[in-house]
C-alpha cells in the first residue's frame, strides 16, 4: 500500500522522520513504538512498518483519497 504523507517539519537532524512517525501513530491508533522507518530515512521515500494492526485497519482508518 502507498500513501502520501506532507509534512511541515523540515528534513533536519530526523525532525520530519519524528514527525511522519507521530502522525502515523496518530492516525492509526497505535503507539510511536509501533512505528519504524524501514527503509528511505535518508530519502524522501521511506518504507514504514506498522506492528499491530492490519492492512484492512489501516485502510479503514486513512481518510480517503477523494
Amino acid at each position: 500500500m502507498v500513501i502520501l504523507v506532507r509534512l511541515n517539519a523540515p528534513p533536519v537532524e530526523g525532525a520530519a522522520n519524528a514527525e511522519l512517525i507521530d502522525v502515523i501513530a496518530n492516525t492509526l491508533g497505535v503507539s510511536k513504538r509501533s512505528v519504524s522507518i524501514a527503509a528511505g530515512e535518508q530519502s524522501r521515500r521511506k518504507i514504514v512498518h506498522v506492528s499491530g494492526v492490519s492492512v484492512d485497519e489501516v485502510q479503514s482508518k486513512l481518510p480517503s483519497a477523494g
